[in-house]
């Protein structure tokens, strides 16, 4: 199901309804699964053009690759990475590739500030750092946003270059004076220059703009729990989040718990503290409903969202949730009527959600259909 666990996503939330366990192994396509792969599935792509000293080497007998070797013999200059071509349809390339063909696109026409920020986004989010935070340093000269300072603040946080980072941050501050975010990695900022009084002046900061940021309730909870212990950092939450129709301290608190066995229970309690605090309030239905999901109660997964399907036009993430505990309990009635619904949704995504899971019904019920022709005949 899907998880909406803020802070720490599950990694075995993806296909509730089939696990694959033993010592036996299945090759197939991966549109043999429909919901998508189970979480311990292992992945097994052909070599179209395997090299001379690839085929010597196998004669040889096994051999062990490492993850740049893997991505070399799958003909990528880098890890593979989705992009879009000029016509929106997905494809893959070698991250190497991703990124010269982004700065050489920039370089083009230096004067587009706009090429550069896509290119310094894309060497944050594979963790270039240094070279981001020259593009971003560009940028912040010319002009930039309080977005582009806050981004270059951030690059420079990562590498520990506190001082820089400080300056830079404030400035985001000033030129973003509404957002959660110069405030709250300015309080990661001082945690790590150890004053635990300016870190948690500006958790409060970054609280008193937006009470709604998940990643500020979170850090308000990890940073009181590695200083005085959980229950102290629960009681901090309670504290700030006392009197407030407001689910995002509780979204956030319980991604903590949400990734193990052992602890999901806690999860799952903290999470109703979110839907009680806003029913309305969709993240927190999405991980309440996913953790329910993960723990194969399915009929508490239909009980809560049963009640919330007009949010379904508009999210497909809880219809997904929804439709799978339907339709893993066989209520296909109830399927049916909500497929019907959301396909006239105005939102295309959950529209081809609607039109996709349509078709695995069809077949499913095919199939039902041809067993019990065949045992008719029998």
């Amino acid at each position: 199901m899907t998880s909406g666990n803020g802070q720490q996503k599950p990694a075995a939330g993806a296909v509730q309804g089939l696990q694959i366990q033993g010592g036996a192994a299945i090759v197939a396509p991966a549109t043999a699964f429909q919901h998508g792969l189970p979480p311990n599935a292992m992945v097994v792509i052909p070599i179209n053009k395997p090299t001379d000293e690839l085929k010597e080497n196998l004669e040889k007998g096994p051999m062990a690759v490492t993850p740049e070797q893997m991505w070399t013999l799958l003909g990528f200059n880098g890890p593979a990475v989705q992009v879009q071509d000029d016509q929106g349809r997905p494809i893959a390339i070698g991250l190497e590739d991703l990124l010269s063909g982004l700065e050489k696109h920039w370089k083009e026409n230096p004067k587009d500030l706009n090429r550069a920020r896509v290119f310094a986004q894309e060497l944050l989010k594979h963790q270039r750092l240094q070279k981001a935070e020259q593009v971003l340093s560009k940028l912040v000269a010319k002009g930039g946003t309080g977005d582009d300072w806050l981004a270059l603040g951030i690059a420079q946080l990562q590498q520990d270059k506190l001082d820089k980072a400080e300056g830079t941050l404030k400035g985001a501050a000033n030129l973003i004076k509404n957002s959660p975010y110069p405030p709250l990695h300015l309080a990661r900022l001082f945690g790590k220059k150890g004053d635990h009084g300016a870190e948690r002046e500006h958790v409060d900061q970054a609280l008193e703009k937006d009470a709604g940021c998940v990643d500020a309730w979170a850090y308000l909870f990890q940073s009181v729990r590695e200083a005085d212990g959980e229950d102290k950092a629960i009681a901090a939450v309670e504290e700030k989040a006392e009197g407030k129709k407001n689910a995002a301290p509780w979204v956030a608190v319980q991604g903590f718990y949400a990734n193990s066995e052992d602890t999901r229970p806690k999860a799952i309690d903290f999470a109703k503290r979110g839907v009680d605090a806003n029913s309305d309030d969709p993240v927190a239905l999405l991980c309440l409903s996913a953790l329910y999901g993960q723990a194969s109660d399915l009929p508490a997964v239909v009980e809560l969202l049963s009640k919330h399907e007009s949010k379904m036009s508009n999210n497909v993430h809880l219809a997904n949730n929804y439709f799978e505990a339907l339709f893993q309990t066989r209520q296909i009635e109830k399927v049916t009527k909500l497929l019907n619904a959301l396909a006239g949704s105005a939102n295309k995504e959950v529209k081809q959600f609607a039109i996709q899971r349509s078709q695995l019904v069809a077949q499913f019920l095919q199939q039902q259909q041809a067993r019990l022709a065949q045992t008719g005949k029998a």
